[in-house]
């Protein structure tokens, strides 16, 4: 497969597997990892669907871009309409949490764990092709080069915040938010190099 079309095609499914592991997440009802406790509040407040909501949050995330000097690539568009028209697919297939809580803790776990094991390898996956970083990233690594804050600290900042907003809102704060901030990092770390598409030949 020539490499461009190996980077598009990476780009999209790395997308669409992102939308299912935020909808694995979603239905497994154990908390959401921190922009989707955003979007489920705003969701749940606008009468949106959540693919919805994170189209709108994204493009609103990407107009924050302007003042922060931030370039977007046909990945940030991408990430912004894949992910959105997907994880409403994703939730129509998947069973409903009432269905996984008839059936026990463990599918509910299971879920989560899948979740976010998927997340991090689709978020290498859409990272390791270099066509522009989803809108959220480029708001933290925007802030991180305009503030002179580390990344860390810039996106620890940013995660509180979305997450108590979201909370407020009405949206799900639990143990698979906190297992998704402390665990996706190292689990995209593994991931990156097994799905870094050089560029450069």
């Amino acid at each position: 497969m020539p490499r461009r079309a190996r980077r598009l095609t990476q780009l999209v499914v790395g997308l669409v597997a992102y939308a299912f592991s935020m909808a694995l997440m979603l239905r497994a009802g154990l908390g959401a990892m921190p922009w989707d406790v955003l979007h489920q509040g705003v969701a749940l407040r606008s009468g949106l669907t959540i693919g919805t909501t994170t189209v709108v949050l994204g493009v609103v995330v990407l107009l924050v871009w302007v003042p922060l000097r931030e370039r977007p690539g046909i990945g940030t568009v991408a990430n912004i309409v894949v992910i959105g028209v997907a994880v409403d697919v994703a939730l129509a297939v998947l069973p409903t949490s009432a269905v996984l809580e008839s059936g026990g803790l463990g599918w509910r776990i299971g879920f989560a764990v899948a979740g976010i094991v998927l997340n991090a390898a689709a978020t290498a996956a859409y990272i390791g092709v270099g066509l522009g970083p989803g809108p959220r990233d480029g708001l933290m690594t925007g802030l991180a080069a305009r503030t002179g804050w580390s990344v860390r600290l810039v996106r620890t900042s940013i995660e509180v915040t979305v997450v108590l907003i979201g909370w407020l809102l009405g949206g799900t704060f639990g143990i698979v938010t906190v297992a998704y901030a402390l665990g996706v990092g190292p689990l995209v770390q593994w991931f990156l190099p097994r799905f870094t598409v050089r560029v450069d030949r």
